[in-house]
């Protein structure tokens, strides 16, 4: 039995608390910048440790947000005033988590797909992190789907290397998140998006097996089974409740103590709506808390105002905890359309 045994189950189960989820913040630099420039805002390291300030420091936002997935700069970065920035989570209750991965490239032998790397060095990062107070990771895996794609190739490589990374994290006292989206460009129908997001997780599952992952100390982040962005038929709400709630049920172990889902390019409200729908339809049968890790969908409208400016920080950080409430709800299967019209209370 691994010495961090109990704590990795402490933590998985703290991820995913009632009415609580996972905020994704681990944009690298180039991620960040892109977003950054869109909007006008100068692409400095002091630009970057800003916005993260601005996120973190948001009042009230542990009500809702059980931890957050920092990008390596991040980690490393403090407040204007000196205060670690994972010193300012752990004391307003939330978990400090890690990106590990260093991005998705592409699969030698298999033209447009992908593959993601980083598990050269990892148990001496993880271990690194640890010390440095995060108590989880994450690692992405991206699946496209297209003429003839994916193919068994590139899902195999791309569970191996999310099993083998989740293995060195729980040796390492880090609950790994998992993370194998099936990405929403194409298209593809619901139906096909489905039939590709169960032979993933199929492949996942078996491969977290061979490497001898716990389920009960990890978290999975799947994609939502949904319709190709620029499919002409594009799914209901109920429709993709459903489609994704039974692919899970038909391929997730019980054990799994939560699904965080990803918003995946999803609109902020459709993101709120799905993850609504899901819980209000599936959660007396779910064996797992049903909850979101979101990124752009919960900080978009934060960045789109503060855009760089020192006397918009009050403001953003408002429409950042509307977003989290919006969705803490969600994962209650309390949300109403009508919550998209209420100010956060700070």
């Amino acid at each position: 039995m691994n010495s961090y045994t109990q704590e990795l189950k402490n933590t998985a189960r703290a991820m995913v608390a009632e009415g609580k989820g996972i905020l994704a913040m681990d944009e690298s630099n180039g991620t960040c910048n892109r977003r950054f420039e869109k909007l006008g805002i100068a692409t400095t390291v002091e630009n970057r440790r800003a916005y993260r300030e601005l996120i973190l420091t948001t009042p009230n936002l542990s009500n809702y947000i059980s931890g957050a997935i920092l990008y390596d700069e991040t980690i490393r970065q403090s407040t204007q005033e000196g205060v670690p920035f994972v010193k300012v989570m752990t004391d307003a209750g939330m978990i400090p988590g890690i990106k590990v991965d260093t991005g998705a490239k592409d699969l030698a032998g298999h033209p447009g797909e992908k593959v993601t790397e980083g598990l050269d060095g990892l148990r001496d990062r993880i271990a690194e992190y640890y010390e440095m107070g995060a108590r989880f990771a994450k690692w992405r895996a991206v699946i496209t789907i297209g003429d003839g794609i994916p193919s068994y190739g590139c899902l195999e490589a791309n569970a191996h290397a999310l099993a083998r990374y989740a293995a060195l994290c729980q040796e390492g006292g880090l609950v790994p998140i998992v993370e194998p989206e099936v990405l929403i460009d194409g298209d593809h129908t619901i139906e096909r998006c489905y039939e590709v997001t169960e032979k993933t997780l199929h492949e996942v599952f078996r491969q977290l097996y061979v490497q001898n992952v716990a389920y009960d100390q990890m978290i999975l982040k799947p994609s939502m089974v949904i319709s190709g962005a620029s499919c002409p038929v594009q799914a209901k709400v109920e429709e993709v409740a459903t489609a994704t709630m039974g692919c899970l049920l038909n391929t997730v172990p019980p054990a799994v103590p939560g699904i965080a889902f990803l918003s995946g390019g999803q609109s902020k409200e459709r993101a709120s709506a799905h993850l609504n729908a899901m819980n209000v339809m599936f959660k007396a049968q779910s064996p797992w808390r049903i909850t979101f890790s979101y990124a752009r969908a919960i900080q978009q409208p934060a960045l789109e105002y503060w855009r760089g400016n020192p006397s918009n920080v009050a403001e953003a950080q408002k429409l950042l905890l509307h977003r989290a409430m919006c969705n803490s709800a969600a994962s209650q299967g309390a949300y109403n359309t009508d919550m998209e019209k209420q100010p956060a209370l700070v």
